[in-house]
Order: C-alpha cells, then sequence, then structure tokens
C-alpha cells in the first residue's frame, strides 16, 4: 500500500511539473508572438494554457514538497501572469465597455454556419426570429445549403464573394437595397470577401464579409489580413462594418495588429463563439472559449448590444449586434 501511494505521488509530481513547465514554455514563447507570425500561434489558446498553469500550481502545492514545491509554484504563478497578462487588456475592455442607451437603428449578425451543419432547420429558425438588417454568413455550402437557398429568397438583397457570377459560402443578406456589390475570391492567395456598399437615409455605408484560414500554418491568415485591409482602404470608413470568422483571438498579436490596421472599433469583446457542439466527428465541446467571429465598425455606429446566440448546428454560435448611426 505504501509503494503505491509513493507510486501515485511521484506520478503527480511529475505531471504538476510537466504543466507548469508547458505552461510556462509556451507563455515566454507566445511573448516572442510580437515580433513571430509562429510564435504567436500559441497565443490563440491562452485561456487553456493558464488553466493548466494554475493546475499544475495548485498541484505543486499539494503533493510537492520543500524547495521543489516553492519552485514549481513559482513557475505556475509565472505562467498564469505570462498568459494572463495576454488576456488582460481585452477582458478589462469588455468589463469597462459602455454600451449606448439609444434606440437601435441596425441590427447586424455574424454566422459561420458550418459546411457540415447537422441542423440546418433549427438554424435558419432562430435568423429568421431575430430578423437581423444585415447578416453575414461563412461555409454556407454543403449540409448548410437547406439555410442559404431560403435566405436567397427571403432577403431582397444579397451577395456572395464572388459577386454575382459564381456563388461561394461567403455571404451578405440585406433588407437595405444594395447600390454597389462585389466579391473576392482567390485561391491561390486565400481570400474570401464579399461587400456591398447599402442605401440608408444617413448617408450609404459599406459592409464586409470575409472568412480568415487557421493560423496554422503561420504567415497565411496575417497576410489575408494585410491584403483585406488594404482593399478597406479602397472604402469610406466612417460607417462601415466589417464582420466574419477571422479564426483569430483577441489575445494574439495578429490580431491586434489587424485592429490598428482595420482602423475600425472591434466591437466584439472577449465573446467565445467557438467551438460548438460536436466540432468533430470524436469532439464535443461544452461551451465556446476562442472568440475568433468579430465584428467592426467604423466611428459613426455606437453599440447598444452585443450578444452570442446558442448552439444551431455549427462549430460556431452566432453573434448578434445592434448598433445606432449617429
Amino acid at each position: 500500500m505504501q509503494l503505491i501511494l509513493h507510486l501515485a505521488r511521484l506520478f503527480c509530481r511529475g505531471t504538476a511539473l510537466a504543466l507548469v513547465l508547458l505552461a510556462l514554455a509556451l507563455g515566454l514563447a507566445g511573448l516572442g508572438g510580437a515580433f513571430s507570425d509562429r510564435l504567436d500561434v500559441a497565443n490563440h489558446f491562452a485561456p487553456i494554457w493558464l488553466v493548466l498553469g494554475l493546475a499544475g500550481a495548485l498541484l505543486a502545492a499539494l503533493v510537492s514538497r520543500h524547495s521543489e514545491r516553492w519552485a514549481l509554484v513559482v513557475m505556475g504563478a509565472l505562467a498564469v501572469l505570462a498568459h494572463g497578462g495576454l488576456m488582460a487588456p481585452e477582458l478589462i475592455a469588455a468589463q469597462t465597455r459602455k454600451l449606448d442607451p439609444g434606440p437601435a437603428t441596425l441590427k447586424v449578425m455574424q454566422f459561420n454556419v458550418w459546411a457540415s451543419n447537422d441542423d440546418p432547420k433549427e438554424a435558419l429558425d432562430w435568423v429568421l426570429a431575430e430578423d437581423p438588417d444585415v447578416l453575414f454568413v461563412e461555409e454556407g455550402g454543403g449540409s448548410a445549403w437547406p439555410l442559404i437557398g431560403p435566405l436567397r429568397r427571403l432577403y431582397p438583397f444579397v451577395v456572395s464573394c464572388v459577386g454575382n457570377t459564381r456563388p461561394c459560402d461567403t455571404w451578405i443578406f440585406s433588407k437595405k437595397k444594395m447600390i454597389a456589390r462585389g466579391g473576392v475570391y482567390d485561391r491561390e492567395r486565400p481570400l474570401s470577401v464579399a461587400w456591398a456598399t447599402l442605401a440608408d437615409p444617413k448617408g450609404p455605408f459599406t459592409v464586409v464579409a470575409t472568412h480568415y484560414v487557421w493560423p496554422i500554418p503561420a504567415g497565411a491568415q496575417q497576410a489575408q489580413s494585410r491584403r483585406l485591409a488594404e482593399m478597406l482602404g479602397g472604402f469610406d470608413k466612417k460607417a462601415m462594418i466589417v464582420a466574419g470568422d477571422f479564426n483569430s483571438t483577441p489575445w494574439s498579436w495578429s490580431l491586434r495588429r489587424q485592429d490598428k490596421r482595420f482602423g475600425l472599433e472591434r466591437r466584439t469583446l472577449a465573446l467565445p463563439s467557438w467551438p460548438s457542439g460536436s466540432f468533430t466527428r470524436l469532439l464535443k465541446a461544452p461551451f465556446p472559449f476562442m472568440p475568433i467571429d468579430h465584428l467592426y465598425a467604423g466611428r459613426q455606429w455606437k453599440t447598444v448590444s452585443v450578444k452570442r446566440g446558442p448552439h444551431l448546428g455549427s462549430d460556431h454560435r452566432p453573434v448578434v449586434i445592434t448598433l445606432r448611426r449617429e
């Protein structure tokens, strides 16, 4: 019995050491994300590394002894500080944000409906019940097509990411008249963008939908961001709205650079949208923990409310934002 307890103690000490070393190493590597896109990949998972560092420190405090205990606790605390420091600005901004109490004049929805959506009817019913004025959709093909077909009939104005000649799976649906529209779909230098300039009593404004690749391998997503920022420069940004699945979290250096590059205010602060439900055949998410669906808006728009929708057959949750135009 004593041997079993001794072996269990050794296992727990080894586990604590592995957890704090992994969390601390990734925390230090993440700091290098300010200079390296490859190192920045680790920062997208900062909440996970923070939990691992905290768990390792707590386990070490329980099972380790003397100097070993203090060394592991200190390393775990440093890991928590490293990852927490990256996340803190976003979390503080979300807590201190002041919403506008005035009446909403525009309701927009961002939703990656997922090409493997297992309940497109429920998703369609929920979207129609929310009744957004402008709907941004990604992955609107495959199993999600039963959602896209009715939306094309119900919304008077529609554009996909290659304009009107060849549809693809990034869409904008609008109640407001599209006085200009277009899109880009580039497979060689991956980029999926749909855009439209909408009529409005206070003056026309441009809306843009996009879908970025994953941050791995590093470099391609950052290239998309630079290319889209250059494209946005050709429009008036005062009342512009940009939304999409950016596959990038707000505690990455990549998204921080994009926030500055776009010259717009990101209205989705610390709002996890992925993963949701059974996002692979083997894994099911109890709750989303990665904010990767974002919406940006120009200074003429005031944020009235921001909310995350329920699980609707997609591996992403929808995001609904109501705005008021000054």
